[in-house]
Formats: C-alpha cells, sequence, structure tokens
C-alpha cells in the first residue's frame, strides 16, 4: 500500500476521557468544545440526560456521558468538558470527563471491535485503535445519542415511563 493511500484511511478523532478509559469519535462530528455552564433539567428525561443548555442562541440537550457508558464514580471537576456533537441536523453535547488531543491513527492501527461487544445492547463500539502504546475506544455517536437504548438492563426501569409510574402506584 503506498504511502499516499494510507495518509488518506487514516482516522481522525478527538480524545476524551470517561473513567481511566479513552474513547475517540470522528472529528468529522465534532461542532465545538466547551466548559460546562449551568444546566436547565428537563422533566421525564432518562437519567443520563443532565438537560439543556444554550449555546449562543441555540438549545442544546446535554447528556452526561459517563452516565451514559455506566461509569460507577461520577465527580464533577474543572476538567469536564461537553463535547457538542451534530447529530440528525440538531446539536448535542456530551459531557466527558475531560478532552485530550486530536488523534490521528492510521487505519492498519483499528481494529474492528470484538464480537462480544456486538451482543451489547448500546452497541456504540466501532472499533479499537492502538495510539502511542494505548488503546482508545472508538464510539458510533449515532448509537450513543440513540436515547431508546440503554447501557444496562435493569428490572426497575423496564418498559415506559408510564408502566413504571403505574407500578409503583399500586
Amino acid at each position: 500500500m503506498s504511502t499516499g493511500r494510507a495518509a488518506s484511511h487514516d482516522f481522525h478523532l478527538v480524545g476524551f476521557q470517561v473513567g481511566r478509559e479513552t474513547y475517540g469519535v470522528p472529528i468529522t462530528s465534532l461542532h465545538e468544545i466547551v466548559r460546562v455552564p449551568e444546566i436547565t433539567a428537563v422533566p421525564d428525561a432518562p437519567e443520563f440526560v443532565e438537560g439543556v443548555i444554550n449555546l449562543r442562541g441555540k438549545i442544546v440537550s446535554v447528556i452526561d456521558l459517563r452516565k451514559r457508558l455506566g461509569e460507577k464514580k461520577i465527580t464533577a471537576t474543572r476538567r469536564n468538558r461537553i463535547l457538542v456533537v451534530e447529530h440528525n441536523g440538531r446539536l448535542c453535547g456530551l459531557i466527558v470527563d475531560s478532552a485530550s488531543e486530536v488523534l490521528k491513527i492510521p487505519a492498519s492501527d483499528v481494529e474492528a471491535s470484538p464480537k462480544v461487544l456486538h451482543e451489547s445492547e448500546l452497541h456504540c463500539v466501532t472499533g479499537l485503535g492502538k495510539y502511542k502504546g494505548r488503546l482508545i475506544v472508538l464510539l458510533d455517536v449515532t448509537r450513543l445519542l440513540d436515547l431508546g437504548v440503554r447501557v444496562k438492563k435493569d428490572p426497575s426501569t423496564e418498559g415506559s415511563a408510564e408502566n413504571r409510574r403505574a407500578a409503583t402506584a399500586k
């Protein structure tokens, strides 16, 4: 394979941390990275939806990616950032522990996600990239933002919100 051709198949990603892991999303899906401002809560939103923010006159929904990915220890720090991504023509914010860098990973250093990850409900891992001696988990923004999909099944949250309210009222 020629060098010119290999360069055109590099993955250009925005790297960020959630917990101890480093993740990456395609830089083409990123609109901007901002500090975490005041977030307005929205009633009846899923647990991982923090609410909405006003980003220069645009209302942007904000998802806590730490909760979405099942992180156990969630602490707010000055390093937290919101990755503003475009999804279905709308902007959406993803709260992460920190945004690190722009990564350029050759296609030869990216492997498909293991089959066991395809069995999860979320199925948002598209591959694993090797970068400077560490693994970068590559994520599919569309699947991450599919609010109808939960990371882990919790019997107490099965069914619709209306069914849960009816069950607890009995």
